[in-house]
Formats: C-alpha cells, sequence, structure tokens
C-alpha cells in the first residue's frame, strides 16, 4: 500500500538524483539530495513538487510517476532496491514523469438497453452500439446527434471508417440479426434533436450472429468476424447500381413508407477458427488480426487469405487490439480475469510477454492509446476500467463507474476514456494524459 512516506522516522537515506524528459518549468535541479528510503511514490512527488517551486512560486502542485531503471516505481524506496537487488549505496537516478490521473468524471450518457460497442476514433463525435439494436453518433456527454435505426436485433460492434473524412462520415455497424450496415451523414449537424437516418448499405453473408467488425485503414473495406467461425471481407466503396437496391419498409416513426437500400457480398472470407471469431482488428492495409472463442489469436494476409501467425492462449477470447511500441504487440482478454500482451516479432511467441491480473472477472475491451508504447485499458465484467502501462504490474487506476459488467471501452481525443456497460450507460472520464 502507498503511503505518503512522512509517517514514522525514516530509519534509512538514499541518494538521489531526479531527471526527466519534460521541458521548463517541469525541470528541477541536477544535484544528488537524501529523501528517507521509506518514500513512495507520493513522497517523492512532494520532493519533487517542493523543488519546482522553490525555482517557480506560482507554481501549482502536480502529481508524478517515478522509474528507475524503466520501471515504475510502487512501493518505498527500500523495498523496491531490495526486490531489485539495486544497492543503495550509489546515487540513484530517478526519472520522473506526469501521473495519469483522471480529472473529472463526466455525466453518463444513458442508453435503453446494456452499451455492447464504442468507437472514439473520430475527435469529432464518437459512436455507441446497443442492445437496443441501435447505433448513435455523440458530440458530447450526453448529447446524441444521429440515431442509427434498422438493426433487428441488438448492435455488438461498431466502427468509424473515416474518422478523419470530409463532414460526410462513414460507419458501419455489426448486429447479432447477422448482417452489417454501412452509414452515412454529417457530423458538423448542429439540429439540437437526434437526427434518425437509415443505413446507406446493408452487408448480408454472415450465416450467424456478427460479433466485431473492423475497418481498413483506407476506409476501402470493413472486415467482419462472426458466430459462424469466418471473417467475411466487404468493399465500402461500391457504387450503388440499379440492380442491387431493394426497398424495405421504414419504421412508421420517419414518417415515410419507403427508403432504398443497395445490399452487398462479401469479397472473400478467410477460413480457419473452429468457434466465434470474437474480435477482429485492421491494423494494416493487408493484415487482419482476429480472435476466437477457439482460444487462438491468427494473424492474417487480407490478400491471399492465408494466415501466418497462430498464437494459442489456452482461454476462449472476447478481445483484441494491436499497438504498443512500433504498433507490433497484441493484447487480448477473454474468459479469465487476465489481460495478455504478446508480442509477435520474438519467438516463442505463445508464450505473453506481459500479463495483468487484477480484474476479478471475463475481460471484455483492450484498447491501446494510439501514441503511446506503454498505456492501454482494459473492461470487464467485474464492471471496472483499468489503465496499464507496461512499466508497472499495478493499473495506474480504475474505473468503477458501472454498477453492472462493462462491455466495450475506448478512448477519445486522447486523453478521455469511454466505457459502456450492462447498466445501460456510456461513462466517459477525462483528463487522463499520457503524454
Amino acid at each position: 500500500m502507498d503511503t505518503d512516506g512522512n509517517s514514522g522516522d525514516a530509519s534509512r537515506v538514499v541518494h538521489v538524483r531526479f531527471i526527466t524528459k519534460l521541458d521548463r518549468p517541469f525541470k528541477v535541479p541536477n544535484s544528488s539530495i537524501s529523501v528517507a528510503s521509506n518514500f513512495t511514490r507520493f513522497g517523492l512527488s512532494s520532493v519533487v513538487n517542493n523543488l519546482i517551486q522553490t525555482e517557480n512560486p506560482d507554481w501549482e502542485v502536480e502529481p508524478f510517476d517515478f522509474l528507475i531503471n524503466g520501471e515504475l516505481v510502487r512501493m518505498s524506496l527500500e523495498n523496491f532496491l531490495l526486490a531489485k537487488g539495486i544497492s543503495a549505496e550509489t546515487i540513484l537516478e530517478i526519472e520522473y514523469i506526469r501521473a495519469v490521473v483522471p480529472r473529472k468524471e463526466e455525466e453518463p450518457s444513458l442508453h435503453d438497453d446494456w452499451v455492447s460497442a464504442v468507437d472514439g476514433s473520430s475527435p469529432r463525435f464518437f459512436l455507441t452500439g446497443c442492445y437496443d439494436g441501435l447505433g448513435r453518433v455523440w458530440k458530447a456527454a450526453g448529447v446524441c446527434t444521429h440515431i442509427l435505426e434498422g438493426h433487428s436485433e441488438p448492435v455488438s460492434s461498431v466502427s468509424i471508417i473515416n474518422p478523419e473524412g470530409a463532414d460526410s462520415v462513414t460507419v458501419a455497424t455489426a448486429s447479432k440479426d447477422r448482417t452489417l450496415r454501412l452509414w452515412k451523414f454529417n457530423a458538423e449537424d448542429t439540429r439540437r434533436n437526434p437526427l434518425k437516418i437509415s443505413a446507406f448499405k446493408i452487408l448480408r453473408g454472415h450465416r450467424a450472429s456478427v460479433q466485431s467488425v473492423a475497418a481498413q485503414t483506407s476506409g476501402n473495406m470493413i472486415c467482419s468476424g462472426s458466430w459462424d467461425c469466418t471473417i467475411n471481407l466487404w468493399q465500402t466503396n461500391e457504387p450503388v447500381s440499379e440492380f442491387d437496391t431493394v426497398s424495405t419498409k421504414k419504421r412508421k416513426t420517419t414518417g415515410q413508407a419507403k427508403e432504398s437500400q443497395s445490399e452487398g457480398e462479401a469479397v472473400s472470407s478467410l477460413v480457419g477458427h473452429t468457434q466465434c471469431v470474437s474480435s477482429v482488428k485492421w491494423p494494416e492495409h493487408e493484415t487482419i488480426y482476429s480472435a476466437s472463442w477457439d482460444h487462438s489469436i491468427r494473424r492474417w494476409n487480407a490478400e491471399t487469405g492465408k494466415d501466418s501467425l497462430n498464437i494459442f492462449c489456452g482461454k476462449a477470447l472476447n478481445c483484441l487490439d494491436i499497438g504498443g511500441e512500433s504498433s507490433a504487440l497484441v493484447a487480448a482478454g477473454g474468459s479469465d480475469p487476465i489481460l495478455k500482451i504478446w508480442d509477435p516479432r520474438k519467438p516463442g511467441t505463445s508464450a505473453p510477454v506481459y500479463q495483468f491480473s487484477s480484474h476479478t472477472s471475463w475481460v471484455t475491451a483492450c484498447k491501446w492509446h494510439e501514441k503511446s508504447w506503454f498505456h492501454l485499458i482494459s473492461a470487464s465484467h467485474d464492471g471496472k476500467v483499468m489503465l496499464w502501462d507496461l512499466r508497472t504490474a499495478w493499473p495506474l487506476f480504475v474505473i468503477d463507474a458501472h454498477k453492472d459488467k462493462a462491455l466495450c471501452a475506448d478512448w477519445w481525443r486522447g486523453d478521455t476514456v469511454l466505457s459502456g456497460g450492462a447498466d445501460s450507460k456510456l461513462c466517459m472520464t477525462s483528463g487522463a494524459s499520457v503524454l
């Protein structure tokens, strides 16, 4: 348990030199000083703040984290040195960085059923999928601008296809009704009431519930994973022709009798998994990753349809993401409380390079921070969302905002954590800057 390092008499002192990569006014003098060996991160943070305040009287206190030999300190200095076999007789270099601490918990965005999916990849809005069969577009906490109507069963996954595009945005939704749908809308629409819109294309071909959808980096294609054990690839930029248009009845609340929608068929299928494909990611033009209830993670060549990597995990998997160092690390979680990370570049990739075990139930979601090599979030059936740093085995912080299972999570605008759950809430925790 962390203490502030100020209770009781310190039996020993440690000579330390504080260093940092932060710019002014965060820098402190390079000379060594003596600190109590029972100091933890809170005591060290007080020392650094006092040193900065000496040079800058108007300095406002900031929390810091501390690294020794690249590892975050999560115990007293004395215990850390003993655990790592580091001598306390020499001057110890301690690097300090800004602590990742969420600043504000926003009001939740309420839904009518379980919030099963979220995508925060656009800085202008975020997208959610719900068990009421609807997708929703939000420009801020509680501010819904568009409702995506059409699915007949729960929406299981959502993906923003062109997050940095023009005003006209394309998104995809996947559903337990065995279809995917493509939607277009104006992200800058300022009308006060949510605008109900219909899909411009329905993608049919899966023989069972569609569990996950991911967009190619170019936005020209999407892939989907299903309970039918296959991964289907679909075009998003096909021109609509008079031959593939079907008429479908719309809900009476829209005030129109009919709409025109095109139907699309899969370009190809990736076959190899033997149980539900629970999660798919498309991080590079020709590379698709998939996770399955058959206990495996596979890497596929989208052009040839061949898998070039097969990691056996020993547990049914619910979630997958690619990121970290050089955008090469594979994070996944499933039917145990452990978030695991593999590095496919290393031999013997069946063994995880990191394992995090602070959750107490199934891991349902994981997502790397797109600009950090070290940080990722996870969500779990224990109702908690945790932020991890690869440099320590303990979560940096725990978001305990959900009153039921947490089902999905994502980053938004770099410093905000979004999470949805079985309590029908989309929770937003802002100010969690990792840079």
